[in-house]
């Protein structure tokens, strides 16, 4: 009798930890997720306010400064909200308007070397780990949707 009684709380015990498990599988995709949202919303908010100053110290037409600030934030504020409306197309959408934005972020900032580091000839880096994963982020996110998140 005490075997079953010994038995029945460990598979409980066993049950309520698949339980939570489960939960929290349920519910993970928000970490990448809340993690790219908070870069680009981050980044939007902060050029926002400046639009004119990023423009000239990236060498970019006003036009093209807003642009960049808008995709950031719609990116943002797409991945936390796509999921939210259950509307994969606001998150592929998201996904998709911040490729353009790493890619030029590459090309006018960190394409000069294959390294991750600051160097003299390349004072804000070369190819961050962080444009590249943002980047791969973007690209999976507009491939998959919703299901991705």
């Amino acid at each position: 009798m005490t075997t079953v009684t010994l038995d029945s709380r460990h598979g409980a015990r066993a049950h309520e930890r698949r339980r939570l498990t489960d939960l929290a599988a349920r519910h993970a995709h928000w970490l990448p997720g809340v993690a790219f949202a908070s870069v680009f919303l981050f980044q939007g908010a902060r050029k926002l306010g400046h639009p004119a100053g990023f423009a000239k110290m990236m060498s970019l037409p006003l036009a093209a400064a807003w642009l960049v600030t808008f995709a950031e934030l719609a990116a943002g504020l797409g991945v936390l909200v796509g999921p939210l409306l259950q509307r994969d197309w606001i998150t592929r959408l998201a996904g998709l308007a911040i490729v353009p934005v790493m890619l030029g972020a590459i090309a006018m900032v960190h394409w000069g070397q294959w390294s991750f580091g600051a160097t003299e000839s390349h004072p804000m880096g070369a190819m961050e780990l962080q444009v590249v994963v943002l980047l791969l982020m973007g690209l999976w996110l507009a491939a998959f949707g919703n299901r991705s998140a």
